[in-house]
């Protein structure tokens, strides 16, 4: 692929990823962004439909594992954001990022919208993380 050297790209083999041009992860100097999450299927299903809670959890899971090819997890997620179909979900989504970050205090956007590519989805989630320079510890604080 060409491009910005100093710009690295991860696929996860989605066709969703190949249809609209996009990946799952992208790394650029010290932050690496990961795209937008739904609940991870497993053959054809979603996740926990009807269930916020688990959406949210499966979403972020996903998102999480698209850091370990940079060899990062949730202690270097800096910011998250939630987008829910529904006002209702508010605190089950909350309770989930709670849950998964709550030791790590991220940045924390959560904003209701009219729907997904997938009406059984309830949220979608983006995470960005911070690459501490070598020798810089990378820790929360």
């Amino acid at each position: 692929m060409t491009g910005n050297p100093g710009v690295r790209r991860e696929q996860s083999g989605s066709s969703w990823e190949e249809a609209i041009g996009s990946a799952r992860a992208v790394a650029a100097g010290d932050r690496v962004i990961v795209a937008g999450m739904m609940p991870d299927p497993a053959d054809g299903a979603v996740p926990g439909e009807d269930e916020p809670y688990q959406q949210t959890l499966s979403a972020f899971r996903s998102a999480i594992a698209a850091l370990e090819p940079f060899g990062l997890g949730v202690e270097s997620v800096i910011r998250t954001r939630m987008y829910l179909s529904h006002a209702r979900d508010v605190d089950e989504v909350g309770r989930a990022h709670r849950e998964l970050f709550g030791a790590v205090r991220p940045a924390a956007t959560m904003v209701v919208v009219a729907g997904f590519s997938d009406s059984r989805v309830a949220v979608e989630v983006e995470i960005e993380a911070y690459r501490a320079p070598s020798g810089e510890s990378g820790a929360a604080q």
